[in-house]
């Protein structure tokens, strides 16, 4: 009787457990570079402004001054455990921790990130249903209106036929810790909003996309941070047979151009700006997961090496 009793509760726990998979993906990096902007910038020290009449005189802020890097050698390799499933109601969640070491290299800022740290690094947990999409990541999820705000810890995002709302929020409750954007599609046009609290005051940017054929679209953005003038940017972009162009331009005097050229497996790309700064790199497939990267800029920073995928 003992036994049958034991045996009837484990068939019942199994019958309760959810169907699940862990998937583990890694990827690895590795070349040289040059004369790269260093992750973190040096304090200058600034003047104080002198004296006069009925003024005791004030110190003026200081200011960052980029340094670079010497050259050197970067290789990393990283490793990434996802965990999926779902609920015999439904619910489907998933999970994720992942590892990396090495010396590391941005290659989109061309930025010496340096030595990674090493040890397990925590994703995030998430739930997902007709609700929509709860996520928990504790400092890890991006304000919706400028990643350079406060990480918030929570968000919650669903969507309703052409329309989709994500909400962000930090359990510290910080002054930019509540973020909220929405987007709104309809035919060729789709809309989109970001909003966010901060010290200086509420931010909000709107934005316009107008697709006027599959090979050309035109944009539009105002964007008003908090306690800041409002800036309007016009752009557009076309690709037709390999060859891709973007261009913006905004009425604070800034603008920039992009430029790219598709063909074989090789990707090239040019891009420039107002301050006459530019970059340009280069990307080849060797197929089975492996590229050949290089890039360089007006700062003479550069770099080139390999990169696997597995």
């Amino acid at each position: 009787m003992k036994k049958l009793l034991i045996a009837t509760t484990a068939l019942v726990a199994t019958a309760g457990m959810a169907s699940a998979d862990i998937t583990i993906t890694g990827a690895a990096n590795a070349g040289y570079y040059s004369n790269l902007g260093n992750d973190d910038a040096v304090a200058t020290a600034v003047a104080e402004v002198p004296a006069v009449a009925g003024n005791a005189g004030t110190a003026a802020a200081a200011v960052s001054a980029e340094t670079y890097s010497d050259e050197g050698i970067y290789s990393n390799a990283g490793i990434v455990a996802t965990m999926t499933g779902a609920t015999d109601g439904g619910l489907t969640f998933s999970a994720s921790v992942d590892a990396e070491a090495g010396t590391e290299i941005d290659q989109g800022d061309f930025i010496l990130d340096g030595a990674a740290n090493g040890t397990f690094g925590f994703g995030a947990v998430s739930v997902s249903g007709a609700f929509g999409t709860l996520t928990f990541d504790d400092a890890g999820i991006d304000n919706l209106y400028d990643d350079d705000l406060t990480s918030a810890d929570v968000k919650y995002a669903t969507s309703i036929g052409g329309m989709s709302l994500t909400i962000a929020a930090d359990a510290q409750q910080s002054d930019d810790g509540l973020s909220i954007s929405a987007g709104y599609t309809a035919g060729a046009m789709a809309f989109t909003l970001a909003t966010s609290d901060s010290a200086a005051g509420t931010s909000a940017s709107l934005g316009l996309t107008y697709a006027v054929t599959d090979a050309i679209t035109l944009t539009g953005k105002t964007d008003q941070a908090g306690g800041a003038e409002s800036v309007q940017t016009v752009g557009v972009s076309t690709a037709i047979g390999g060859v891709s162009l973007a261009a913006s331009s905004a009425n604070d005097s800034t603008w920039d151009v992009d430029l790219g050229y598709t063909v074989g497996g090789i990707a090239l790309t040019y891009g420039t700006d107002e301050t006459d700064g530019w970059d340009a790199t280069a990307s080849y497939s060797l197929g089975g997961g492996a590229s050949v990267k290089a890039g360089m800029n007006n700062e003479d920073s550069a770099y080139a090496g390999v990169s696997f995928a597995f």
